[in-house]
């Protein structure tokens, strides 16, 4: 059988920690922060954690 394949978009935005949870950047940090207050600009650079009903996704496409 062939080796599964990783789809290269999804490695470079999600990482794996050490507990075996997956890591994300958080959305909406690009462009018109102007607008946003510090506090949430603040908690945007900070990585959040995908949601357990997209871990199974996301595993497949990282290849884990």
């Amino acid at each position: 059988m062939p080796k599964m394949k990783t789809r290269r978009s999804a490695a470079k935005r999600f990482k794996l920690t050490g507990t075996g949870r997956i890591r994300r950047n958080k959305a909406n940090h690009r462009h018109m922060l102007i607008r946003r207050s510090n506090s949430v600009k603040r908690k945007m650079r900070k990585a959040g954690f995908v949601a357990k009903a997209e871990e199974k996704r996301v595993r497949k496409m990282l290849g884990i």
